[in-house]
Formats: structure tokens, sequence, C-alpha cells
């Protein structure tokens, strides 16, 4: 069966553009066979760059096996040969799909984040190691994340599409690159608003735009927040989801950057494990502000949500060292907020009130 054409476009794209591939270069491409399709994409495309596919495909269901059954030794194991293949790459595209969005659910949280610990060091190489490797993480249609959106398998595809090679980066990182001019070295900042009051200072001459070749879909300006200027509190409308598990109406208060006080009307026992993952954990290393276009639904795929306009997240744990660094942690767990009651204040100048910008 041909491949459909959208995803030709969408392969081209991140290898192109997003990770700009050259010839001779080790490029690992990372999904699972929900995505099979997109992998043979990419890896076609790689081959026509001159460049050598690596391919890292995960079949179904064995993570929720691994975490039932693993020994404390097997959770512990460092995986030597994936680090050695991530060390000798030059590129790494990974595809974010899954064929059941729940199937960690009932999995033991202890034993995920112990085993986040083991592998951080790979995941902190590939995402914090430029220029000795690029890394784009891709969105790509499949069945269980249209399930979660609550959109047809259609509907779903032209969502994705829409908000990835549907979007004239040129013009979007223009706009981002103003906003992003608003920040400075210690710029303070202020959210203040419905279910937010919270000030905080950003290494904002650190700041950086994804237009695409962090992530795709791009559109977003991210920065590291100084480690401990954070105070206030704020509520979070649209619920976190990680390793399956959704916790709802988070609501933190921060004093000298720690979480003090954590609240959630569902899996409370979830969020205060993440929260002391480590000794950073309950530090936030990012602010994030959503610019895409066409992105305006809230989908509980956070490459997407993460993205959507007329909002801003944090990430509790570790910070990009490309924004600054200043708080290493085994997890980086983004929470979405929709701005559209509140402002965003910079150096006591309001640069977006409920979702518009001002600059």
């Amino acid at each position: 069966m041909p491949i459909d054409l959208r995803t030709q476009k969408l392969a081209k794209l991140i290898v192109k553009y997003s990770v700009f591939v050259k010839p001779n270069e080790n490029v690992i491409i990372s999904g699972s066979s929900e995505a099979e399709d997109f992998i043979i994409a990419l890896y076609k495309e790689v081959i026509l760059a001159g460049a050598h596919p690596i391919i890292r495909m995960s079949p179904r269901n064995l993570s929720p096996f691994f975490y039932k059954y693993a020994k404390k030794h097997q959770i512990e194991k460092f995986p030597d040969h994936f680090n050695y293949t991530v060390k000798n790459a030059q590129k790494y595209i990974g595809i974010a799909t899954e064929s059941n969005s729940k199937e960690l659910s009932s999995c033991d949280p202890k034993k995920m984040t112990a085993r986040a610990r083991i592998t951080h060091p790979i995941s902190d190489y590939v995402v914090n190691s430029k220029p000795k490797i690029f890394r784009c993480t891709t969105g790509f249609p499949c069945i269980s994340f249209a399930q979660d959106a609550e959109m047809s398998e259609t509907e779903y595809e032209k969502f994705v599409y829409g908000a990835t090679i549907g979007i004239d980066y040129k013009k979007l990182s223009l706009l981002m690159n103003k906003i992003k001019s608003r920040f400075k070295k210690n710029s303070s900042v202020h959210l203040i608003g419905e279910n937010v009051d919270l000030k905080f200072k950003v290494h904002g001459h650190k700041a950086c735009v994804d237009d695409g070749k962090e992530n795709m879909p791009g559109g977003e300006i991210f920065m590291a927040p100084v480690r401990e200027s954070l105070n206030g509190y704020i509520k979070f409308e649209y619920p976190a989801i990680r390793d399956g598990k959704e916790v709802t109406d988070i609501e933190l208060t921060f004093k000298q950057g720690k979480v003090i006080e954590a609240k959630s009307s569902k899996n409370q026992d979830f969020l205060n494990q993440m929260l002391n993952t480590d000794e950073n954990s309950s530090y936030v290393g990012e602010l994030g502000i959503g610019c895409n276009p066409k992105i305006n639904k809230f989908t509980k795929n956070l490459l997407f949500d993460e993205k959507i306009g007329s909002t801003i997240h944090l990430a509790l744990g570790m910070a990009y060292k490309e924004n600054g660094g200043g708080n290493d942690s085994a997890i980086h767990w983004d929470i979405v907020k929709s701005m559209k009651k509140a402002k965003i204040i910079v150096d006591k100048k309001v640069i977006q009130e409920n979702g518009h910008w001002k600059i």
C-alpha cells in the first residue's frame, strides 16, 4: 500500500528542516510499530540525504510487562548498548505514538521513576548536547491519540498534519522571536489572573524559539526560571498526563522556587511521587509559551497541547542547558495552563492579556 503523501511530506520536513541531515551522519529513528509507514518514509529520506539511518522500533505492550515483572537488577541496569549508539549519532528523530495511551496506568510509579533515574543520562545527552547531537521529537497520527482527543481518525490526521506541515514556519519564527526579544537577563515575570498569581525571574537572554527544530509541531518559546525565584501559586485547568496517569486540577504553591504545597483532585499520590523523584523535581525547569496558530484544542497529547496559543506551561524538574540550566532532575514534566483570563507581565509591561499579544 502506498504511503500517504502527507506522511512523505512530514518525513521530508523533519529530515531536511528539523534536523537538517547531512551526508555520512548517523541518524537514529526511534518509534513504535504504529508509526511503521512514517519510519519507512524517514528511512528513505535519510538515505536520499546520503546519511546512515539507525532504526529503533519498539513493539507494542512491552513496557507494562517490564514494569510488572522486572526485578530490581533489571530496573537498575543501564542500557550501555543504546548509550553507545546515541553517543555515536549526530541526529535523533523520536516519534511519539502509542497503541494504548493508558497502558502504564496500573504500573508501579516507584519502578517507573527508578527507571527514569537510570536512563536519565541518555535522555539528558540527547536533549542537552548540541552541537554533538541534534534531536527532534515529532507527532504522528495514531488511533490511541485520536481517541484521547475525542476525534475520528480522519479528523485527527487532519489536525496533526495541519499543525505540522500546514505551518508557515518562517512567519511563525518571526513572531516568536519578536516575543522572545522582550525577555532579558533576569527579567521579572508575573503571571496574574484567574487561578494564578506567580512571580519569578527568568534567564531571558537564553530563551529559545521552537520553530519546528526542537519538536514537530513547533510553536513555543521556552526559557528557564531562576531556580529559587518562584513565589506564589498557580492552578492548572488542563490535566497533566504522564505514564498513562491523568492528574487533574493541579494547584501548586511556591516559596523560594520550591513547591511547598501541591493539590490535585485526581491521582494525588502520583503527583507527590513525581515531586519527590529527586531533590530537584519540586523546582521548575521551564516556562513555555504556546504559539502554534493551528493548535486550539486540548488533545491530551503534550507534544501538541504545550503549543496551544493563549497558554503557558511550567515544567517540573530539569532545565535545558541551552536555557541556562540551573536545575538537573530525572524528570521534565510539563503542565499546561490557559491564559485566556490572565496576563503575562514582563518587567512590569503587559505583553499578553487574555490570550492576545500586546506587542
